[in-house]
């Protein structure tokens, strides 16, 4: 059968496409107001996105259409399907197929190359009703084709707290090497909440359209990760960058006045700890095993109110302390997610995005962090009902 939308957990809405359905983590109203390219192929990739329901099923198949880009010397990973049958791993499955889009970083000439469908298949279920998760490629765009069963396929009515996270490529998933082993998917899934990941590669920029999308989305429980991308993409200045933040936290505060919001600073990554942007690929990477980047600035150069994450940073407490009076606004400091005495084990690959190790790690220290003890996620609201969240 077709499958249906409403077992899609982490999505804004579908788009029909002629082979089936598509997921997308921003609203149809982003995508026609703001078309921007980076922006469409990231929010298309659905980290975070999962297909969820009970049966009991002995197998399972799902069929897709991956579409991916591809950069010659400089290739990655094909996506992959992980289905948990009741919490437990019951299949990992590579991405076979699909379309590719490649582009050449060196002339920047495009081709399209169409591939087939793929099937992912889990078989040998035991006897039972299972609760099945399927989560999609963190970094393909996939259409789903059809969804297959040897007994019937019912909804899943449980209720748990629901956790809205925005933040750069590395919350999207970028190195991590399976959909459920991105960072804030590691956090959800040992803290046992519903997970929508507004993680965008390149795109995390204050926009305040994001803003308005989470002040518009049910969340019991809010997590912002900004500043990384402002440096590398030399997007604002010090004067600018302040109040955008304070604009910001004042959109999605108009929507979940009490909800606990929690606002990271930048991971740590030595390139822009006190250079500046623009970031750039290291051309002498292109070809080699491993693309690096790199930044252009001028390092210590802090003029004019040039960014760096040092004072990015600086910056982003004091913005905190300022909004004190709002008692369920919590500030983290990114490097206690992943700080510069965790570069010797478990070094920035490409010197701008943690390895997939690293993704555990900060998965878990996040979720000992927020969700453990007197963290800011321990007293989260009751989780809002199933008919309020039909959008996410």
């Amino acid at each position: 059968m077709p499958v249906p939308s409403e077992l899609l957990r982490g999505v804004a809405d579908v788009e029909v496409t002629p082979r089936g359905i598509r997921p997308h983590r921003l609203p149809s109203w982003v995508r026609e107001q703001f078309p921007d390219g980076q922006l469409l192929t990231m929010e298309s990739q659905p980290s975070g996105v999962r297909i969820v329901f009970r049966t009991t099923a002995s197998t399972v198949e799902l069929v897709t259409h991956p579409t991916r880009i591809t950069y010659p010397g400089a290739e990655r990973p094909r996506g992959r399907i992980d289905v948990y049958a009741d919490g437990v791993l019951a299949a990992r499955d590579t991405l076979g197929g699909g379309d590719r889009i490649e582009i050449d970083l060196t002339s920047g000439q495009t081709i399209f190359q169409p591939g087939p469908a793929h099937t992912t298949t889990v078989s040998g279920l035991p006897a039972g009703r299972h609760r099945i998760e399927v989560w999609l490629p963190h970094n393909e765009t996939i259409d789903l084709v059809d969804l297959r069963a040897d007994a019937p396929i019912e909804p899943d009515d449980a209720v748990l707290p629901l956790w809205v996270h925005h933040g750069s490529s590395i919350s999207h998933g970028s190195n991590a090497l399976a959909p459920s082993e991105t960072w804030p998917a590691v956090a959800a899934r040992r803290a046992g909440v519903e997970l929508r990941n507004l993680g965008l590669g390149g795109s995390a920029i204050v926009d305040p359209f994001l803003a308005r999308v989470i002040r518009d989305a049910p969340a019991d429980l809010i997590s912002v990760k900004l500043g990384i991308n402002v440096v590398n993409l030399d997007a604002m200045r010090l004067r600018a960058f302040v109040p955008a933040v304070h604009g910001f936290l004042d959109t999605i505060r108009d929507g979940h006045p009490n909800v606990p919001l929690l606002l990271i600073s930048p991971l740590f990554c030595g390139i822009h700890e006190d250079t500046p942007g623009p970031g750039a690929i290291d051309p002498a990477s292109i070809g080699t095993d491993q693309v690096r980047f790199t930044a252009t600035g001028t390092p210590g150069d802090v003029t004019l109110g040039r960014l760096t994450l040092q004072v990015i940073r600086r910056e982003m407490r004091s913005l905190a302390d300022r909004r004190a009076a709002d008692k369920n606004l919590h500030y983290l400091d990114g490097t206690a997610l992943y700080g510069p005495a965790d570069t010797a084990e478990l070094r920035l690959p490409d010197g701008l995005h943690p390895s997939a190790e690293a993704h555990e790690l900060i998965g878990t220290r996040f979720a000992e962090y927020a969700f453990t003890g007197t963290g800011p996620f321990t007293r989260a609201a009751t989780p809002q009902s199933a008919t309020t969240r039909s959008a996410s």
